[in-house]
């Protein structure tokens, strides 16, 4: 499905359900919460977004700890969960989702271009989190990925909200 078209379905069950979003972005710089701001109604659903591409801001903004950090390295599950929780909790919103990976060109140390840590966080229901390994493909197409991914969680999300 289109990017543009999985946003337009995410707005529309989100105003539909009374919900807000919010993002938490680091590799896809914000292009989750650009897309979903291109569909018109938008401003009902989507209070804000955060791109936390340094790991000073997903401390500073999203309360992502010095410890996961350090332990597990800013592309790593257990931070995109925090990220996730984090953007709830600071924007008030029902539901967050995160992405925080290695866009490329190569690898970023031991992780390899492609992979992608997602999280999804909803109030009062456990947050989900998952990793995608979309190889090499370059940076402009692993971040396309990246948003396709994200936004396929929050409408799976919203389908499961009865």
């Amino acid at each position: 499905m289109d990017h543009l078209k999985l946003a337009a379905e995410i707005v529309e069950g989100a105003t539909r359900r009374g919900l807000w979003l919010s993002t938490a972005e680091s590799c896809t710089g914000g292009l989750v919460a650009a897309t979903l701001t291109e569909v018109a109604g938008a401003s009902s659903v989507f209070g804000c977004g955060f791109v936390t591409y340094s790991n000073a801001a997903k401390q500073d903004l999203l309360q992502v700890s010095d410890e996961s950090l350090r332990q597990f390295g800013a592309v790593s599950e257990p931070v995109a969960r925090e990220m996730a929780e984090g953007a709830l909790n600071a924007s008030g919103a029902d539901i967050a989702v995160s992405v925080t990976g290695v866009a490329g060109p190569g690898a970023s140390g031991p992780k390899p271009e492609g992979r992608v840590c997602f999280g999804l966080a909803r109030r009062g229901m456990a947050t989900d989190v998952d990793t995608v390994e979309f190889g090499a493909l370059g940076r402009s197409a692993v971040r396309r990925a990246a948003v396709g991914h994200a936004l396929m969680l929050c409408a799976r999300a919203l389908r499961d909200i009865s």
